[in-house]
């Protein structure tokens, strides 16, 4: 691809992919009818937060907020429950997209990361049930999208505007669920790198100086520090009036030490409890859904793409090397996103974890698999077929999973074995 396409910006794709994705999240998003896999948690939290009811607390308030709000205005019905997630997922695909361009520059990589996180599996089973997850995701990708453009913009305050949003999305995420926390943290640690980069060990007092232009270190620490824990604390409001075990407007730690302490308290074994190391080779999934409903026996299961993932793990160590001896710092972005967020599983207490806790280092793996593959794309050796073949299966096993991953009506209950590669996916 010439140089001056290349670096032509995507939207259009883009928009084009998203467009397509969320038309196939909304399509049939009512079934099941009836609460399904973590539903009978989060729909019920919902419901008693429209009544000012303390439910689920180990939880912020924000995603319960987000689906609470659609239960007020279409009725308690599937299509409200579901709503809020299948309109973020679109959204934080969107956000995903402008990241990878803003950071890289590269067309034809921001086009196959956009695609490739679509048809991942996790990203579109998420974004059809309701849970605090993709919400929580979603908004950390416009936080993260916000940083990025205030990175590229050329006018100090554009640029400020993007960090004002950027803090604004970051907080948003924090209010919806933690699982995010090490990827919320980037933003304000890019940052001081970049200005220290810039400026060497004497970092502070410098005019002019840093990645962003008449934004000083200061400034970007009220915008991406400050502002994301107001915003995180607002979003308890309405946990201050409610009519017993009321929150206090200043009782942050007590809130976050109950938190805490509620989300430690559950430790009953669970069939579906996977570790890190599980997850990073796509070994084993969870059942959402599986048994006759609405009229037919469906299937629902939370796994990964098995092409993608694993090829983008082979490019999670390619992008290592390439940070290290090619100084690809856009790569560099995206493996430090992935490793901090893995990593915060592999060292934290929490005693039962899940699969679909892997919902955002799965998809900035997603970035490092296209970066990858637009390194191979124009080679003209075999490994520009390799790349074409990795894309390819990629989507092609999409529409191959498609069934399983998305509720739709089997022939007979035995079915699902066609899925079934491993016994582990069980």
């Amino acid at each position: 691809m010439p140089l001056s396409r290349q670096n032509r910006d995507p939207l259009g794709w883009c928009l084009l992919i998203v467009a397509a994705f969320e038309a196939l999240v909304l399509w049939r998003l009512t079934i099941p009818s009836r609460y399904y896999f973590d539903e009978v948690h989060y729909v019920p939290a919902a419901l008693k937060l429209l009544e000012l009811i303390p439910a689920n607390r180990e939880h912020p308030l924000f995603a319960k907020e987000v689906i609470a709000g659609f239960i007020h205005l279409l009725g308690d019905k599937p299509l409200a429950w579901r709503l809020g997630p299948a309109l973020f997922g679109g959204l934080g695909l969107f956000a995903f997209a402008r990241l990878v361009w803003h950071v890289t520059q590269l067309r034809r990589a921001a086009v196959l990361a956009t695609a490739l996180l679509a048809t991942n599996f996790m990203w579109f089973v998420q974004s059809r049930i309701a849970m605090l997850d993709m919400i929580a995701a979603g908004m950390c990708m416009v936080g993260l999208w916000q940083f990025a453009a205030a990175w590229r913009a050329k006018r100090t305050g554009i640029a400020r505007l993007h960090l004002i949003l950027s803090g604004l999305a970051l907080g948003l995420s924090l209010g919806a669920k933690w699982s995010g926390a090490p990827a919320l943290a980037m933003p304000g640690l890019a940052f001081l790198a970049m200005r220290i980069a810039d400026t060497g060990p004497v970092f502070i007092g410098k005019r002019g100086a840093g990645p962003i232009k008449g934004v000083s270190l200061i400034e970007a620490a009220l915008w991406l520090g400050l502002l994301p824990i107001a915003v995180y604390w607002a979003t308890f409001i309405p946990a201050m009036f409610y009519p017993h075990h009321t929150l206090s407007p200043w009782g942050f730690v007590q809130q976050h030490e109950l938190m805490v302490r509620l989300q430690d308290s559950v430790k009953k074994p669970h069939p579906y409890k996977t570790y890190w190391y599980q997850w990073i080779v796509d070994w084993r999934g969870i059942w959402y859904l599986f048994q006759n409903v609405d009229g037919a026996h469906r299937g629902v299961v939370m796994i990964g793409n098995p092409m993608a993932m694993i090829a983008g793990l082979l490019a999670f160590f390619w992008s290592v090397w390439a940070a290290l001896f090619r100084g690809r710092r856009d790569v560099l972005f995206f493996a430090v996103l992935y490793f901090v967020c893995v990593g915060m599983w592999a060292v934290n207490g929490k005693p039962v974890q899940f699969y679909y806790h892997y919902l955002l280092p799965g998809a900035f793996l997603m970035a490092l698999l296209a970066l990858g593959l637009d390194a191979l794309w124009d080679r003209r050796d075999r490994w520009r077929l390799v790349a074409r073949w990795v894309f390819g299966l990629s989507l092609a096993l999409f529409v191959v999973f498609y069934p399983i991953i998305s509720g739709w009506p089997l022939p007979f209950k035995d079915a699902y074995n066609l899925w079934m590669w491993l016994p582990s996916w069980r």
